[in-house]
């Protein structure tokens, strides 16, 4: 099925086959619900009454989307900036099917919006507001992530053992493949086909955000949708990261504040959360692995 500008799908063993298929039909129902709430392309979602209203004063949020923005805050100190969920202050301006990006002059006027400290939580009131008119949040970072993690957890209560849940770049093992570990390929960011390495997986979320994923060429120089929210640009220097744990909302986050910090500030990042893992694949199509990960031996 294909759900928040990606395909998505779930995967499960059941002893019982009607009640496996309502397992499915159940997530794919979380699915669209969580898209249905945090879609900037759905004028009527949540996230869209936000950022119409936000700057004009308080506006009141369920408990989800409070937390999801609480989480995104949080990635946003960790990493100096890199993660900023306020990025679509100009990255609405792109539009990467019609091939459309904003001029230098447009990217200036709008830049000023881009800065997470923008952004004022009321834990207590549960409400959301802009300091100044501008700015746009989008979850795009974070939310698929979300969406494996709280299904993959829903599944769980529910008694399935063995499961894959995916949203694009982002997926969700529950348990293993039946005695054997589930393996996930990194796609090669260049090469059709092709797999910069395999991971053997058990009870893990891995996410990747690659330039190849919403992108045009112009001139020779690629415009992704991964907007640096220091410059307003695509960010450039890497082609791929992959993030490996135990929390999907995490690694989807992660994954997108490393590409935005590069090879160095990445690996340092990761290094803050012990039960992390990355491979970063730069613009030279040089692989890095964080300490906890050996790279392959051919």
């Amino acid at each position: 099925m294909d759900l928040m500008g990606t395909r998505v799908s779930v995967e499960l063993w059941a002893d019982d086959e009607a009640r496996g298929r309502e397992l499915v039909v159940d997530v794919m129902n979380e699915y669209r619900r969580i898209d249905a709430g945090m879609s900037t392309y759905k004028p009527d979602s949540e996230i869209s009454r936000v950022n119409a209203h936000a700057a004009e004063g308080p506006v009141p949020i369920g408990v989800e989307l409070m937390s999801m923005v609480e989480r995104s805050l949080e990635l946003s100190v960790a990493s100096h900036g890199a993660f900023d969920i306020t990025y679509d202050s100009v990255g609405y301006l792109y539009d990467f099917r019609a091939r459309k990006r904003p001029t230098e002059d447009e990217i200036k006027e709008h830049l000023g919006a881009v800065d997470y400290r923008h952004v004022v939580l009321d834990a207590e009131r549960r409400t959301i507001a802009f300091t100044q008119p501008g700015v746009r949040i989008n979850l795009g970072g974070i939310a698929k992530g979300y969406a494996v993690q709280h299904a993959a957890e829903m599944l769980r209560a529910r008694g399935v053992e063995h499961a894959l849940l995916n949203a694009g770049g982002d997926t969700r093992v529950i348990g293993d493949r039946r005695g054997q570990p589930w393996i996930v390929g990194i796609r090669h960011p260049r090469v059709a086909d092709q797999v910069v390495t395999r991971l053997p997986l058990v009870d893990e979320a891995i996410s990747t955000a690659g330039d190849y994923e919403r992108f045009f060429e112009e001139n020779g120089q690629r415009y992704h949708h991964i907007i640096n929210p220091s410059t307003g640009q695509p960010t450039q220097g890497i082609l791929t990261v992959t993030v490996i744990g135990p929390d999907g909302t995490l690694t989807d986050g992660l994954d997108t504040a490393i590409f935005v910090l590069g090879v160095a500030a990445g690996l340092e990042l990761i290094e803050s959360y012990p039960d992390y893992e990355t491979i970063i694949v730069d613009a030279a199509g040089k692989i890095f692995y964080s300490s906890g990960l050996a790279p392959p031996v051919h």
